[in-house]
C-alpha cells in the first residue's frame, strides 16, 4: 500500500508519536511518501529505517498510484489537506495529535492498531459532502470548496452586519448578527455547534444555516436540503467583510454576489471497523458519562 503523511507542523511533543508511526509503516511494509515541507521539518528529529518519497501536490497523484493520505493533527489538517486531494478520490485517515478530533478519529495511542488493519484492508471509506462558493468576482482561487462550513463575518467594527439570504432564489430572512454560517453535516459538530446549531449525521443530504448572535432573537439555525442554492446580500457600517472556507479566509465587499450550493464532488474518509459515528459523538462530547461520584 502507498500512502502519503501530510502535517502542517511538526511539536516537540509529538516527535515520539510520529517517530513511532513511521517505524510502525515500515514494519507493516507501508510504501510512504512524506508532504514535502514537512518532510524537511521533520528529516532532523526522526529515524528514518527505511526511505520514504517525497509529495509535493496535487498533481503528484496524477503521476503515483496512492492508496491513503494520512494526516497527523487534527481536525483543521485534514482539512487543509482536503485542498491538496481535491477530485482524485484519495481516502483520508485522520491521526489525532490535536485536542477535539471529529474528523481525526485514530487517537495516537491507537495508532498500531490502526496500521495492522490498514495493512490487512480490514478498513471503509465514506463520502463526505462538500459545499461549493460561487462569486461575481473572484475569490478561494483554485479551492473554492469546503468540507466544514462557509462563514460570513463582520471584520472592521463592533456593529452587527446584515445577511439578505435567498434559497432557491426565494427570499428567507435578513439575518442581523455578528455573521452566519452554512454548515455541511460534517461541518455541524464545528463552528455551528458552538452557536448553537443542530448535529446532522454524516449522508443525510442537508445544510446547516446558523447565524452568529443573532440581534433578532427569534430566528435559529435552520436545516434544509443540500440540492437547494443558498445565496446572499450583506452590508453593514464597514466596508469590508470577512468570508471564510474551513480555515481560509478573503475580505469581500458588498459588491460580491456569492452563493453557496453542493460541491459536484465529495471527500472520501477511511473508516475503521471498529470506529462510527455515534462512538465518536459520545466520545468527543462525553454523552452518557456520570462525574458526580468521581
Amino acid at each position: 500500500m502507498q500512502v502519503v503523511i501530510y502535517s502542517q507542523l511538526l511539536k516537540e511533543k509529538d516527535i515520539p508519536h510520529v517517530q513511532t508511526l513511521f517505524d510502525l509503516l515500515a514494519e507493516e511494509n507501508f510504501s510512504t511518501y512524506v508532504y514535502g515541507p514537512y518532510l524537511e521539518e521533520i528529516r532532523p528529529h526522526i529515524n528514518f529505517s527505511r526511505d520514504v518519497g517525497v509529495f509535493e501536490s496535487y498533481l503528484d497523484f496524477k503521476i503515483k498510484r496512492f492508496d491513503m493520505v494520512i494526516t497527523l493533527g487534527g481536525d483543521g489538517t485534514i482539512l487543509k489537506a482536503a485542498t491538496l486531494v481535491k477530485d482524485s478520490g484519495i481516502p483520508i485517515l485522520g491521526i489525532n495529535l490535536g485536542r477535539l478530533g471529529f474528523l481525526a478519529r485514530v487517537e495516537k495511542t491507537n495508532m498500531s492498531q490502526a496500521l495492522k488493519l490498514l495493512s490487512r484492508g480490514r478498513f471503509e471509506t465514506e463520502e463526505r459532502g462538500m459545499l461549493y462558493v460561487e462569486s461575481n468576482l473572484p475569490i478561494f482561487g483554485d479551492t473554492p470548496f469546503a468540507l466544514n462550513d462557509f462563514t460570513l463575518l463582520k471584520r472592521d467594527t463592533s456593529s452587527m452586519i446584515t445577511i439578505h439570504t435567498y434559497i432557491n432564489g426565494a427570499y428567507l430572512t435578513s439575518y442581523w448578527a455578528d455573521g452566519l454560517i452554512v454548515a455541511t453535516p460534517t461541518g455541524s459538530t464545528g463552528y455551528s455547534l458552538s452557536c448553537g446549531g443542530p448535529i446532522v449525521f454524516p449522508g443525510s443530504g442537508n445544510f446547516v444555516i446558523t447565524p452568529v448572535a443573532p440581534h433578532n432573537l427569534n430566528v435559529r439555525p435552520i436545516v434544509i436540503s443540500d440540492d437547494s442554492v443558498i445565496s446572499f446580500e450583506i452590508e453593514g457600517r464597514a466596508e469590508n467583510f470577512l468570508a471564510t472556507l474551513d480555515s481560509r479566509f478573503e475580505t469581500i465587499t458588498s459588491v460580491h454576489n456569492l452563493a453557496v450550493r453542493k460541491n459536484e464532488y465529495g471527500l472520501n474518509l477511511v473508516k475503521l471497523s471498529n470506529i462510527n459515528f455515534m462512538d465518536t459523538l459520545r466520545g468527543k462530547l462525553a454523552w452518557g458519562t456520570d462525574k458526580r461520584n468521581h
